[in-house]
């Protein structure tokens, strides 16, 4: 998964720092790029080599939306294609395999900023510093969660789909700084400990969040729901999210205000 990730990136900056290329539209209006077919033919290809009896979902395959299971390997191949697009370089390669709607494995490549995040055999999350050589892992960093100060919390949101609700529900804490960030790339960072908190209050699908998600959880970070704050689950029908918070334990979640 590691090195997949690695060959889609190669690719998708390949497009990224080459002539203009063609934006199209999807069926929901999302764009999509030469860069995120090509990223998928690679990571698929391979995976199904691997592992010929998981099922495969990805994003850039319609057909396999239409798969029902509970584990399983998710793709998406260019999370963040609007950073992409605009070449703001928040943009990440994500892989994961979900065990009975557990994220268990995941990786998490942000080609354009050069930070590679995985879990390791155990589970247990890390992140790799460049060079990367494609055929053996580098010097890796073990990651593990901050210790937040709910007086004084680091929180992260998304770059591209912020809005009065996530603010508002942002403004019930006491935030000492707070920054947006593209794509998975905000699990990673309350992974890291660069951030407390990342509340998602917008329309994902399974594939946006499990490399990030099982990344999180291995760094000791949990991801729940934001209505009823039971942990966030994958396998669901038509691959829908709902709406969610990623913490590190210790942050005092705040339950949705009461009419919200």
């Amino acid at each position: 998964m590691r090195r997949l990730a690695l060959e889609a990136g190669d690719k998708i900056m390949a497009v990224y720092e080459g002539p203009e290329f063609d934006v199209k539209s999807k069926s929901d209006a999302s764009p999509v790029t030469e860069a995120d077919e090509a990223a998928d033919a690679i990571i698929s290809a391979g995976l199904r080599a691997a592992y010929p009896d998981v099922v495969l979902i990805t994003e850039e395959q319609a057909d396999s939306h239409d798969l029902t299971a509970s584990t399983f390997l998710i793709v998406d191949p260019l999370d963040g294609t609007k950073e992409f697009v605009q070449r703001r370089g928040d943009f990440t390669v994500n892989i994961a395999y979900v065990e009975n709607g557990v994220p268990v494995r995941g990786v998490v490549y942000a080609p354009a900023k050069g930070r590679l995040f995985y879990t390791e055999a155990d589970g247990r999350a890390v992140e790799e510093t460049g060079p990367f050589a494609k055929e053996a892992p580098g010097a890796v960093t073990p990651l593990a969660v901050s210790t937040p100060d709910n007086g004084a919390l680091m929180v992260v949101a998304s770059k591209s789909h912020r809005d009065a609700a996530t603010d508002a529900y942002i403004a019930r804490y006491a935030v000492k700084d707070m920054t947006s960030a593209g794509s998975s790339l905000k699990f990673c960072l309350v992974a890291t400990g660069e951030a407390d908190l990342y509340p998602r209050l917008g329309r994902t699908m399974e594939w946006d969040t499990a490399a990030g998600d099982a990344v999180l959880r291995g760094a000791g970070g949990h991801v729940v729901r934001f209505d009823d704050h039971f942990p966030l689950t994958y396998g669901k029908p038509g691959w829908d999210n709902p709406f969610f918070i990623a913490y590190a334990p210790g942050v005092r979640l705040h339950k949705e205000p009461a009419g919200a």
